[in-house]
């Protein structure tokens, strides 16, 4: 009871008191653990029940395998499998569901879809499991696994098979591919879900809602994006910077920061955090809004008590380098109560080279190049530094030496959906293969840029 109401460590205190324990009562303090975040507890409460002799069974190892899902113990959870499979336990949907959420978590997807594809009978648990990576409890909804690994396709392909074998999707299943869809770019997919949500009676669940204003922005669909968030009957935090930080990405920071605003005196149980200031700073680097970027930087702390983080700090960074305060900006980053990573020193750079500071721009090169030497971006923006202030041997050293590091450019890549189904293309891709409907959309494509007066800016 202590355990299922959060209450440790009166439930550990009733633990110790039992003298003569079962495995009943070590599975409740273990699970205990598991479940409120106390994963080093209750993989160090498992070794002590087994030091005392005893045998874990089906909820010993479903709560340990999400403790080591957390802690990222995967040899601990591949020897969980093994005793699964030697003493001929069924592979049922709870410790199937719990392998693949252990393996996904570990970063371990081949494992994750073996013990997947080797289950019979999967229920909409285990398509979750594999689908989103999170099975457990809806208010912990892990970011989707292959999401996280760069296989957002395979997921939605997943997503598919899961409507194919009849099962029928529920909100953690959607929370889970519009993540997916989101980082991809699969706005039909995405419209899909949010009709099948609201014939379901899902299109006002919290996370079902927010995870669509999420997509929708990241589709571009900005309107979509305004109707769901207007539409919530109840906003929480996430809603609120979702909202808030489409608004800045989109170009529209005068209402992003009006909205920040109304989060703060009408936001009800909504308070704003760190990730609500990301967006605000955000729509003030869109903006140009130095001075405001400041007073919403200090506003943190002197009103919220919030502590800056290297997200807020590379955001400040970005605003004063475009603004062209790049010493203002080198400055603020010595000042800095960590060091700068690759993200803020990047974010210099590139206005470095914008604004032809070749002073500043040798010193963020230094750092970048020790910090990140595979990263081809740092040569390439170096080399063009240099050149800018026409010193041509070192804009032709940075080459050499991004050949002799092995270094190579990374392709860009992008995506493009007909017809439900997505295409993905890497630069300098041979498309002969590909089908006459993609060409005509590529043909579009660049009949619209021009009309809009687009011009390809191939020096950049």
């Amino acid at each position: 009871m202590y355990a299922r109401c959060g209450e440790l460590a009166r439930a550990r205190k009733v633990f110790d008191e039992i003298s003569d324990r079962d495995l009943v009562s070590w599975n409740s303090m273990i699970s205990g653990y598991s479940k409120m975040g106390y994963a080093s507890e209750a993989v160090g409460l498992f070794w002590k029940m087994r030091e005392e002799g005893f045998v874990p069974d089906e909820m010993t190892l479903v709560s340990l395998l999400g403790a080591c899902g957390d802690l990222g113990y995967l040899s601990l959870g591949m020897w969980m499998e093994g005793f699964v499979m030697k003493h001929k336990m069924e592979l049922n949907s709870f410790i199937g569901s719990a392998l693949i959420g252990m393996y996904g978590k570990c970063g371990d997807l081949v494992s994750a879809r073996r013990v997947f594809d080797g289950m019979h009978g999967k229920d909409v648990v285990t398509w979750n499991a594999m689908v989103t990576g999170s099975y457990a409890k809806m208010m912990e909804i892990d970011p989707i696994r292959y999401a996280q690994n760069g296989m957002s396709d395979e997921a939605i392909k997943l997503f598919h098979g899961m409507k194919g074998a009849g099962v029928n999707p529920d909100k953690i299943t959607l929370v889970g591919v519009l993540s997916a869809c989101a980082s991809i770019g699969a706005l039909d997919l995405g419209k899909w879900i949010d009709t099948y949500a609201s014939q379901r009676g899902l299109q006002h669940n919290i996370f079902v809602s927010t995870a669509l204003v999420d997509m929708y922005a990241k589709c571009g669909s900005l309107d979509d994006a305004h109707r769901v968030f207007e539409n919530m009957p109840v906003k929480n935090e996430v809603s609120w910077n979702a909202m808030i930080s489409a608004l800045a990405f989109h170009g529209r920071p005068q209402e992003a920061l009006s909205l920040f605003e109304h989060m703060s005196t009408e936001g009800r149980d909504a308070c704003p955090n760190d990730v609500t200031f990301v967006g605000v700073l955000s729509a003030c680097v869109h903006a140009g809004l130095v001075d405001e970027g400041w007073r919403y930087f200090d506003l943190m702390n002197s009103s919220y008590g919030l502590t800056p983080k290297i997200e807020h700090y590379s955001c400040m960074v970005d605003l004063l380098a475009r603004a062209g305060q790049l010493y203002e900006a080198w400055d603020f980053i010595a000042k800095m109560p960590e060091k700068p990573d690759e993200i803020i020193l990047g974010a210099l750079l590139g206005a470095c080279q914008k604004c032809k500071n070749l002073d500043v721009g040798e010193r963020v090169m230094q750092l970048l190049l020790q910090m990140e030497p595979s990263n081809s971006g740092n040569y390439v923006i170096s080399s063009k530094i240099y050149a800018n202030s026409r010193r041509w041997d070192d804009s032709a050293k940075m080459r050499v030496l991004m050949r002799q590091r092995g270094v190579n450019k990374t392709p860009g890549c992008s995506w493009i959906e007909i017809e439900a189904e997505l295409h993905e293309f890497l630069a300098g891709d041979d498309l002969l293969y590909h089908s006459i409907e993609i060409h005509q959309v590529f043909e579009l494509l660049n009949v619209e840029m021009k009309r809009e007066g687009y011009i390809p800016k191939v020096d950049q």
